[in-house]
């Protein structure tokens, strides 16, 4: 669907704006897809771009109904996955789960049948099924040693998956595996290596937020308004008189 120059450059800044704060300020992208939503509802980008946003701030049903409407206007079924993980985000795992099986999934390119694997995993997780999620990301992409983007977090998933079954020696095996792929910070992998490991990260602001709340009380035990300081009082203890 084609728009007036204007309106399309209103929807295509609003838009931006979406995708710019969508990470660091989730309500604020959202506040911006609903504008451009009552600018431009039929079409399909917008659509897609308000069920993002709606899916972050955790707005889970708005978000499926956008990713429907979507769908519906470009057939495409490169949503799949995020529909189904906002099923998951409903507290409706079985439908997830359903969806996994769905033809739909076989449409997918290699990167959405891999994030369709970690929601189905997720599903099961979900119901109870910890074993099932450990055997259903359990795939030749997570056996391959080649990178893609999507690699450290079917690692990742999977290390976890085993550390919720208590498999804690193989957990910390694909924690690092994990790691090794992921160059770009997309997981806490080296986090969750440290606590298996015992370490423990103490926040250097914190400190210095503690020594700076400590000083005020140190200097007023030293100084306490009436001129005197401790020691001059230990003097005055010593000797009956003060000094002058």
């Amino acid at each position: 669907m084609s728009l007036p120059k204007t309106l399309a450059e209103d929807v295509a800044r609003n838009l931006v704006m979406v995708a710019r704060l969508i990470d660091e300020d989730p309500e604020q992208a959202y506040a911006y897809s609903r504008i451009a939503l009552r600018l431009a509802s039929r079409v399909a980008a917008v659509r897609e771009a308000a069920g993002f946003a709606a899916y972050a701030t955790q707005k889970y049903a708005e978000a499926l109904a956008e990713f429907r409407a979507a769908k519906r206007m470009t057939g495409s079924v490169e949503l799949w996955p995020v529909m189904a993980d906002c099923e998951r985000g409903l507290g409706r795992p079985e439908r997830a789960m359903a969806m996994a099986g769905e033809p739909e999934v076989q449409k997918l390119d290699k990167a959405g049948q891999v994030e369709m694997r970690l929601v189905a995993a997720g599903a099961r997780r979900d119901m109870g099924q910890i074993d099932a999620a450990i055997v259903t990301l359990q795939s030749s992409e997570l056996a391959s040693n080649a990178v893609h983007p999507w690699t450290p977090r079917l690692r990742y998933a999977y290390a976890d998956a085993l550390l919720a079954a208590g498999r804690e020696d193989e957990a910390r095996e694909w924690f690092g595996k994990a790691l090794e792929a992921d160059k770009d910070g997309a997981t806490d992998a080296s986090d969750r290596l440290a606590e298996l490991d015992g370490v423990e990260f103490v926040d250097a602001l914190d400190e210095d937020e503690d020594d700076a709340a400590q000083a005020p009380a140190a200097a007023a035990d030293d100084d306490r308004g009436d001129g005197k300081s401790k020691d001059e009082d230990e003097d005055e203890d010593e000797d009956g008189t003060s000094e002058s």
